[in-house]
């Protein structure tokens, strides 16, 4: 079995990165949190709709490019490492609830605008005093949702919302259009990523699958967070690494302290055991195999693990100026701590991965 990414998603991957790395870097990330500033990078966005990476996991008869999970994974790298001011990772997030479970009826709706740009499409799970995924209080009775979603990644943006509530069976995934729906902006630690508040009082929604769709695109979401996680860490690592080997201490370049040397191999070492969970996840989308729950909570778990210590690394490493507001450190803390929220905490994560183990053990015996 090759665990590793296709010659076609490693271009997309290099591609990518170079685009976001000159148009989506810390300077343009500064710019996103000035006062007035607008919710998205409108520009960027274009760019990307016509580079076909809103496209890619969009099946080829609604407009789309047919490509794998894998391509989504280099792209979802590649906007965590850049911080990108886009709502890539959350269209790529929605395409994959439509994919995975929606009628043709739903897809023929939804997937061409995804695919083109035009459609901007947003997952709204988490909810006031929410501990996990599994706990979900927006209730849907007769075609209509009542609740309130907080906080929503790029809700301002987006036209449609893919909506975690309780139907008849449990939590499952509904499709709420945005026209006219109650929202409003909510503050976040990430200044980054804009979020949002929907309202939802007798909203009309369209159920996406069953109860167990939304247990298996939790897991495929988990994976492809784990890899903007990924991104985000890499991303400080290598902010570590460069001012470690500048900054000059007592004589000499602090890189050249065991300590120091220390932390970035243990940023490294981290990173890569995220890298191979999550490595396996993918293939287990792949192949549809059957031990991508436990693959896709390993993921979530290990790169939740990387990010948090490379994020906070970064910030010690560079002492008393890490803390200050010109630095850019904060912004890959304040990310580190967003993606946290952005699924369900990594205690939940970590029992699910328990769980699925228990049952591969018991299945074995």
């Amino acid at each position: 079995m090759n665990f590793d990414f296709s010659d076609e998603a490693k271009e997309l991957g290099e591609q990518a990165r170079r685009l976001l790395a000159e148009k989506a870097g810390t300077g343009p990330a500064r710019k996103a949190i000035a006062e007035g500033a607008p919710a998205m990078d409108a520009a960027l966005w274009a760019e990307i709709a016509e580079l076909g990476w809103t496209a890619a996991r969009v099946p080829e008869e609604f407009g789309g490019l047919g490509l794998s999970v894998e391509e989504v994974a280099q792209l979802a790298d590649a906007a965590g490492g850049s911080l990108a001011h886009v709502p890539l990772v959350s269209t790529l997030l929605a395409t994959e609830a439509l994919v995975l479970a929606g009628t043709p009826e739903q897809k023929a709706k939804w997937l061409p605008g995804i695919a083109s740009g035009k459609t901007i499409a947003c997952v709204a799970w988490n909810e006031p005093g929410a501990v996990s995924p599994g706990t979900v209080r927006a209730i849907e009775n007769r075609g209509a949702l009542t609740g309130v979603k907080q906080p929503v990644a790029d809700l301002a943006v987006a036209h449609v919302a893919i909506v975690a509530a309780s139907g008849a069976d449990g939590p499952q995934l509904f499709i709420v259009d945005l026209k006219g729906a109650d929202t409003a902006a909510v503050e976040t630690i990430d200044l980054v990523r804009r979020h949002g508040r929907l309202t939802l009082a007798g909203t009309p929604a369209e159920a996406l699958g069953n109860a167990g769709d939304y247990q298996d695109w939790l897991d495929r979401a988990a994976v492809i967070l784990a890899y903007e996680a990924i991104g985000t860490a890499q991303a400080a690592m290598a902010m570590s690494v460069d001012y470690a080997k500048t900054r000059v201490a007592f004589g000499q370049k602090i890189g050249r302290y065991q300590s120091v040397k220390h932390k970035c191999a243990d940023m490294y070492i981290k990173l890569e055991l995220a890298r191979a969970h999550a490595l396996h996840g993918l293939a287990m989308i792949g192949m549809n195999g059957p031990e991508l729950r436990q693959a896709a909570a390993a993921a979530r778990v290990a790169s939740l693990d990387a990010l948090a210590f490379c994020a906070e690394e970064n910030v010690q490493l560079h002492g008393g100026i890490g803390f200050t507001w010109e630095s850019d450190c904060q912004f890959y803390y304040r990310r580190n701590r967003a993606l946290v929220a952005a699924l369900g905490p990594r205690s939940w994560w970590s029992e699910r991965l328990v769980r699925a183990l228990e049952q591969r053990n018991r299945a074995a015996a």
